[in-house]
């Protein structure tokens, strides 16, 4: 599983990779967590709010920080 955390590396974005490790962690789910601050990259997935976090390739929040059971939950489905 790749998941990446689109930002530019404000407190939000990195608060969001953090929280992203702990649900992997917590989880034991196999992922390899990925920090995207490149600005064409993060408009590829036609986000335009920071923080975002995409899992396989798919958007699952952006704008705001997730919280940890939210990560779970898309983590383990």
């Amino acid at each position: 599983m790749r998941i990446e955390v689109l930002g530019s590396g404000c407190a939000k974005c990195n608060k969001t990779k953090e929280l992203a490790e702990k649900a992997v962690k917590e989880t034991g789910v196999d992922a390899e967590i990925v920090k995207v601050e490149d600005f064409d990259k993060i408009l590829e997935y036609g986000v335009m709010v920071t923080p975002a976090l995409v899992i396989d390739g798919d958007v699952k929040i952006a704008g705001k920080v997730p919280s940890v059971e939210d990560i779970k939950k898309w983590i383990t489905k």
